[in-house]
C-alpha cells in the first residue's frame, strides 16, 4: 500500500455569507487548495463533496457534488456525495484516504461546504438538526438523555433558559450535567474551554468570532440550556474547505517539503452502550484504532483540533482521546495545558465555538488548521515544534453518543525534504 499526503489546503473565511452560494464558497476553497498544491483541476482523478443542508434548505437532495463541481470544470471523474452529519467532510477524507492508500487513485479532492444562514429559513434550519438523530426513537432517546443529570442541584438561572436553539444543545447540556454529577466538573471549568477558544480565535484571520471573553463573561452570557450559555455553543456558520490528497508516487510533482502525511483515519459508528461505559464510547474506539494504525499514542500528539460544538464537548472528547483521565477533562481545561503555549494545545484555531461550525465543512476545516500547524505556517497561533496533529470530528446523535466519529492523525513534513 502507498502512503497518502495532504498536498494542498484551502478554506473560506467563516461567518454569515448571506449573498454567497455553496457553489461560490466551494470554488473559493478549491481554487486556494489547488494553488497551494501547485496543481490544476485536470490533475484531480476523483472528488468527494461533503454537505448536509443543500437538500433541506435549497431542495438539492441528490447529486449535490455534481451540481457544485461541474460548473468549476470537473468533468468525467468519479464524484462521491458524502453526508454524515457534522462528520461529513472527515468521512469524505476517510474515503479519499482509502482510495489513495489502496492505489486506486493518485490525486484526489475532498470538498466540504455548507450554507446555513438564510434570512427567511431559520425555522427550517433548526428543525433540520433533528434529522441527524433516529427519528423513529428520538423522543424516547431524548427523554433518557435528559434524565442523565437528574439529582444534580441546579441554580435558579437553570429555570430561565429560553430562545430558539438546536436540539443538540439540550443533548450536550444533559451530558454536561451528567459529567458534573458524576465527576464534580464545574461551570467554571466548562467556561474555561470557551474562554480559551475565544482567546485563540483572535489570532485566526478566517474565524467567525475574533474577540476574547473571560470565564466570568462566558458564564454571564445568555443561558441556552444549563449549563451552556451562548458563549459555550458553536455558531451556525457558512463556509467551505478543500483538501488535495496525493499518493507518495506523486510527491515529485509537488513541493514535498510542505506535504503532510496522513498517518491514520479511523471512523466509528458507536454501539448500544450504557451511559457510564465511557471506555466503549465511539470516540474512544475511533481514537484507539487511529493510534494503533499509526503506531502512536496520546503522548505523541502535539496539537489537536476537536469537535467542540459546545465547550463541554471538548472536555469529553479530550478524555476519550486519552489527553486526560475520565473525570479530569475539566481540570485539564483550567490548567492551561490545552492553551496555546501549553503542553498540548487544543483548538488553537478557535475551535467550532469561535472559529465557526459550517457543518458539512467542519472536518476539512479542522484538517486545514492541523496542516498549517505542521507546516509551521500558522502565524501568531503557531504551536512551536508540532510534529503530530490529531483531529476529532463527531456527527449526529444515536443512543448516548454521536452517531459517527472520525479521528485522524497527521505527521509534519520531514525536515530537509
Amino acid at each position: 500500500m502507498t502512503d497518502a499526503y495532504i498536498a494542498g489546503i484551502g478554506m473560506t473565511p467563516l461567518g454569515k455569507h448571506w449573498d454567497t452560494s455553496v457553489r461560490q464558497l466551494s470554488a473559493e476553497a478549491i481554487s486556494e487548495a489547488l494553488t497551494d498544491a501547485g496543481l490544476d483541476k485536470e490533475a484531480i482523478e476523483a472528488a468527494w463533496f461533503c454537505n448536509t443542508r443543500l437538500g433541506v434548505l435549497e431542495g438539492q437532495h441528490n447529486i449535490r457534488g455534481q451540481t457544485v463541481l461541474r460548473p468549476y470544470g470537473f468533468e468525467n471523474i468519479p464524484i462521491f456525495n458524502t453526508d454524515n452529519a457534522c462528520a461529513s467532510s472527515s468521512s469524505g477524507l476517510a474515503q479519499a484516504w482509502m482510495a489513495v492508500k489502496s492505489g486506486v487513485h493518485d490525486i484526489v479532492l475532498v470538498v466540504g461546504a455548507e450554507k446555513m444562514n438564510f434570512k427567511d429559513k431559520s425555522e427550517q434550519m433548526f428543525a433540520a438538526f433533528k434529522g441527524s438523530t433516529d427519528l423513529e426513537t428520538f423522543d424516547d432517546q431524548l427523554d433518557s438523555l435528559l434524565s442523565l443529570g437528574d439529582g444534580l442541584e441546579l441554580p435558579q438561572k437553570a429555570l430561565d433558559q429560553s430562545g430558539q436553539r438546536s436540539v443538540f444543545m439540550d443533548i450536550y447540556s444533559a451530558m454536561a450535567r451528567f459529567h458534573m454529577k458524576r465527576f464534580g466538573t464545574t461551570e467554571e471549568q466548562i467556561a474555561a474551554v470557551a474562554a480559551k477558544n475565544h482567546w485563540h480565535s483572535q489570532f485566526n484571520p478566517k474565524a467567525q468570532y475574533r474577540f476574547t471573553m473571560t470565564v466570568e463573561e462566558v458564564i454571564a452570557d445568555r443561558l441556552v440550556s444549563y449549563p451552556m450559555t451562548r458563549a459555550m455553543c458553536a455558531p451556525m456558520s457558512d463556509g467551505a474547505a478543500a483538501l488535495v490528497i496525493v499518493s507518495d508516487r506523486m510527491l515529485d510533482r509537488i513541493d514535498c517539503s510542505r506535504a503532510v502525511k496522513i498517518r491514520a483515519v479511523s471512523v466509528s459508528s458507536g454501539s448500544n452502550r450504557a451511559p457510564d461505559e465511557f471506555e466503549k464510547h465511539l470516540t474512544r474506539t475511533a481514537a484507539d484504532r487511529a493510534y494503533e494504525l499509526a503506531g502512536l499514542g496520546p503522548q505523541d500528539v502535539n496539537i489537536a483540533e476537536m469537535h467542540d460544538a459546545t465547550a463541554f464537548a471538548e472536555i469529553m472528547q479530550a478524555e476519550h482521546c486519552g489527553f486526560a483521565a475520565y473525570g479530569e477533562g475539566g481540570r485539564l481545561a483550567e490548567s492551561g495545558d490545552s492553551k496555546l503555549g501549553g503542553k498540548r494545545p487544543i483548538n488553537v484555531s478557535g475551535g467550532l465555538l469561535s472559529k465557526g461550525h459550517p457543518i458539512g465543512a467542519t472536518g476539512a476545516i479542522q484538517v486545514n488548521e492541523i496542516v498549517q500547524q505542521l507546516r509551521g505556517e500558522a502565524g501568531e497561533r503557531q504551536v512551536e515544534g508540532a510534529r503530530i496533529g490529531l483531529t476529532e470530528n463527531g456527527g449526529g446523535f444515536y443512543g448516548y453518543e454521536e452517531a459517527a466519529c472520525v479521528v485522524s492523525l497527521f505527521e509534519a513534513p520531514a525536515k530537509g525534504a
